[in-house]
């Protein structure tokens, strides 16, 4: 399963209505270190798609999303399951980070 790109219009619904938990990267395209991070990301996506579900929201398109949700630094990564917030981790330096969140909060 690909990563899904969330929009402002589609947020609520695909974290909501998801059958598995939700990890969402925050980031924007202007930022260095998302896009640094981002084949961790990936490549974790592919191992763990039958745990989880991947998806990335851009806060330059949805900032209203990411003010409520207290995304002040990015990439932040949020694991929603039935729509609540499990757990958040600012700025991962490796895909270890990523993994052993991942595992924390699930």
């Amino acid at each position: 399963m690909a990563i899904i790109n969330l929009t402002k219009e589609t947020f609520k619904q695909q974290i909501s209505e998801a059958d598995k938990p939700v990890i969402v990267d925050f980031w924007a395209p202007w930022c260095t270190y998302c896009r640094r991070i981002a084949p961790a990301f990936d490549k974790i996506a592919s191992q763990q798609e039958d745990k989880l579900i991947f998806a990335k929201l851009d806060i330059d398109d949805a900032a209203e999303i990411a003010e409520e949700y207290g995304v002040d630094t990015i990439p932040t990564l949020i694991i929603f399951k039935n729509g609540e917030v499990l757990g958040s981790i600012v700025a991962p330096d490796s895909k270890a980070k990523i993994e052993a969140f991942i595992e924390e909060n699930l």
